[in-house]
């Protein structure tokens, strides 16, 4: 007879204790298949300069642009170091003497390995500018060798330079100029005038024209229209005729130092206005922002409204517009030396050393006096690339 259950018995519940955990397989990752959203998820918390830092380092172009810039302005700083001769140090005997760069020898007559060296110069026709080379003498390439005297910044005096050779010897890397000046070193100087023309300029015009077109943006009324009547009247000028007719007012008995503020004086005052009228449209739109309603709220001065709270989102669009525009700064002043109307020698520019290659002669015979547009078209082309990689980068639809 089957066993009965007892009436109060219960089905046993099962015991949960003694069972083994289940192991649940983690999610799987979440693929991000554009390349796109995968920085923008890695950009999350990152400042508005870091994320425009971190795009322009993407873009090859433009880091190609900075580089250059960098080796150049070091260059240009360096140029008392660097440049084996100083910038007026002529030998009248040499001139128009050929590139030496691919005539520096590093094997002797028996075809032994040796220090580099460079031989003599013997001039055959002046005139003519030929020479041939004095195989009985040798003269070695030195480096950090004791010369002229030279300074750095106005701060480090020193007359070390990397390389020499002992006189009566010369090297001309790039050559000689009509009277005998040694290209390299003067390209050196040079870049000294027409780089740092540009930063100064842009630097004092920016300025300018940032406080310009706040004030104008901000107040409005009879502020805004006077100040942009006045910078219509600037951009209505010409500006190449206004530039040579403001040179020719200062005359021609001007030292290269009183020229150099001269020019950058008559290009802060055709550049402001440009960057006054910008800066003063963008302002327009920033000054009823809430942030600015709310300062002006909690009692805070114009002064620090404009220059703590509105001017700082303007730095991306001014850091832009400044790299797009010193290429123009480098151009005039390399235009104005190339006409005769901008530095003057003995002091080196890249402009006045240009000039000397106007003439036909020059060209066919001597093409090594075209070198310096060389360095003004990487100047320029740099400044270019630059700021064409910063326009992007900061551009406000990408900044995610």
């Amino acid at each position: 007879m089957p066993e009965r259950l007892e009436e109060n018995s219960s089905p046993r519940a099962p015991d949960y204790s003694r069972s083994q955990a289940v192991a649940v397989p983690p999610a799987p990752p979440v693929e991000i298949e554009d390349e796109d959203k995968i920085e923008s998820v890695r950009a999350r918390g990152l400042s508005p300069s870091r994320m425009i830092w971190k795009k322009l380092r993407r873009n090859r172009v433009a880091m190609f642009g900075l580089y250059t810039l960098v080796a150049l302005y070091a260059a240009a700083i360096l140029a008392g170091f660097l440049a084996p001769y100083k910038y007026d140090n002529a030998a009248h005997d040499f001139p128009f003497y050929p590139p030496m760069i691919t005539r520096i020898h590093l094997f002797d007559e028996q075809g032994n390995f040796t220090r580099p060296f460079v031989y003599g110069i013997i001039p055959d026709d002046p005139t003519l500018a030929t020479y041939h080379d004095d195989l009985e003498k040798k003269y070695p390439l030195r480096f950090f060798v004791r010369g002229e005297s030279y300074h750095i910044l106005w701060i480090i005096r020193s007359d070390i330079h990397l390389f020499g050779v002992d006189e009566p010897g010369r090297i001309f890397l790039f050559g000689s100029d009509i009277v005998g000046q040694d290209i390299f070193s003067r390209i050196l100087y040079g870049a000294q005038v027409s780089l740092s023309i540009g930063i100064v300029g842009i630097i004092i015009s920016t300025l300018i024209g940032i406080i310009a077109g706040a004030v104008a943006g901000y107040f409005g009324g009879a502020t805004d229209f006077l100040l942009m009547r006045l910078v219509e009247a600037v951009l209505a000028i010409p500006t190449i005729y206004f530039v040579l007719i403001m040179r020719q007012m200062f005359g021609t008995s001007l030292s290269s130092g009183e020229i150099y503020l001269i020019i950058i004086i008559i290009f802060v005052f055709i550049g402001w206005a440009m960057e006054a009228r910008v800066i003063r449209g963008m302002v327009l739109s920033l000054k009823e922002q809430e942030y600015v309603i709310a300062a002006r709220a909690l009692g805070y001065t114009n002064t620090r409204i404009i220059f703590k709270h509105i001017l700082p989102n303007t730095f991306s669009f001014v850091i832009v517009t400044a790299t797009l525009t010193v290429p123009f700064y480098i151009l005039g002043e390399v235009a104005l030396s190339f006409l005769g109307v901008g530095i003057i020698e003995p002091e080196a520019s890249w402009g006045n050393m240009l000039s000397a290659a106007q003439t036909n002669r020059y060209l066919y015979d001597f093409p090594w006096m075209l070198i310096p547009g060389v360095f003004i078209f990487l100047a320029v082309m740099a400044w270019n690339f630059l700021g064409d990689g910063l326009r992007d980068a900061a551009d406000p639809r990408t900044l995610s």
